[in-house]
């Protein structure tokens, strides 16, 4: 039987059964057979960088949150890249942003769907492994941007930055905007999410300096990527520490959020702001005085170096290996480094001085 043939007899076996039934009857999906997917660390064969880059594929996007405005952005980016290499863009998702069994069921979609790769940021690092190293035993690429999972469930992780510059940039900002001393809270998204629990380590990190000695973390609190959550849980942060100094927000919804609550409140000016968010979305609140800098990424170019990625895997330009290189359009070129991980950039630090020079 042809590959193409199993992987089609595998994806109808899946659509009609139980995934479970369907893993079992295609192979199983241990950490032994996920060697053979393709996965970071152990891809199979060897890649060719002078290949064709291939056309007429399909990639198929799937974000926590298919309504969210920062994911909104970076898959736009993503179709974009797509339709210029020549191949077809679906975007697929929960419309929450705590939705871990839902990603499952798209990812399981996709699969269904014999998409030729999928691009994922995932919500949990462990609950979609199943799922995932299933698409690949079906010879489906698997790239994750964003947030991560386990290494051996994805060919390659196109991370927004470093965990560690984003982490310990986010704590240098606000040192200087409080003076290094106070107590400080930070504002994350889900619990579970593994690229804001990679940043807060870091943070925690940082904050081991001696320099940092007069500044006290006092709690990490959890808004869920959702905006009255956000909102309310900023507030009970104030509520609960009157001497908060400063927040950070790692995350695009949190942050509005954050800033939102504060523009409005006797905090305003008073207690500093930072963390990630969008320059329109931060605008008014860095021109009315709520908030001095912050910092992000282009999320628009990291989803196009995500979807960039899924082709040059797709077309055997790169396996997911340390050390290789691959062009990525006007880009540039992009070398995976260890575990599979292709590093967009450092970050942008956004104020009142460059903040109009941006429209994202």
């Amino acid at each position: 039987m042809s590959k193409s043939s199993i992987r089609r007899a595998c994806a109808a076996l899946a659509a009609a059964t139980s995934l479970a039934l369907a893993v079992t009857a295609c192979g199983g999906t241990t950490k032994d057979d996920a060697k053979d997917t393709g996965g970071s660390g152990a891809a199979a064969g060897k890649a060719d960088p002078g290949a064709a880059t291939k056309k007429g594929l399909t990639v198929g996007f799937l974000p926590k949150q298919v309504n969210n405005p920062y994911f909104t952005s970076a898959d736009k980016g993503g179709e974009k890249a797509l339709k210029e290499l020549g191949s077809s863009y679906k975007e697929t998702g929960p419309s929450t942003a705590t939705d871990t069994s839902g990603q499952v069921s798209y990812v399981n979609t996709l699969t269904q769907q014999q998409v030729d790769a999928m691009a994922v940021s995932a919500q949990d690092p462990g609950a979609l492994c199943t799922a995932l190293k299933q698409a690949m035993k079906n010879k489906i690429k698997v790239v994750t941007y964003d947030s991560d999972t386990k290494t051996d469930c994805r060919n390659a992780f196109v991370s927004q930055a470093s965990s560690e510059d984003l982490g310990r940039t986010e704590v240098q900002l606000l040192a200087e905007q409080i003076g290094y001393k106070g107590e400080i809270a930070i504002l994350s998204a889900a619990q579970t999410a593994t690229n804001q629990n990679a940043w807060i380590d870091f943070m925690k990190e940082e904050l081991k300096d001696p320099k940092y000695k007069n500044i006290k973390l006092v709690k990490v609190a959890y808004g869920n990527d959702d905006a009255q959550q956000s909102f309310q849980q900023t507030q009970g942060l104030l509520q609960e520490h009157p001497k908060l100094a400063g927040i950070i927000s790692p995350t695009t919804v949190g942050i509005k959020a954050a800033a939102q609550y504060l523009s409005g409140s006797k905090y305003k000016g008073k207690v500093k702001l930072t963390g990630l968010g969008t320059p329109n979305d931060m605008r008014k609140y860095v021109k009315n005085g709520t908030v001095e800098a912050f910092e992000l990424w282009d999320p628009a170019k990291l989803g196009e170096l995500a979807a960039r990625t899924a082709v040059a895997l797709s077309s055997g330009q790169i396996t997911g290996k340390e050390g290789e290189s691959f062009k990525a359009g006007a880009m540039g070129s992009f070398t995976i480094g260890k575990d599979g991980v292709i590093n967009l950039g450092k970050p942008t630090v956004f104020n009142a001085k460059n903040i109009d020079q941006f429209n994202f």
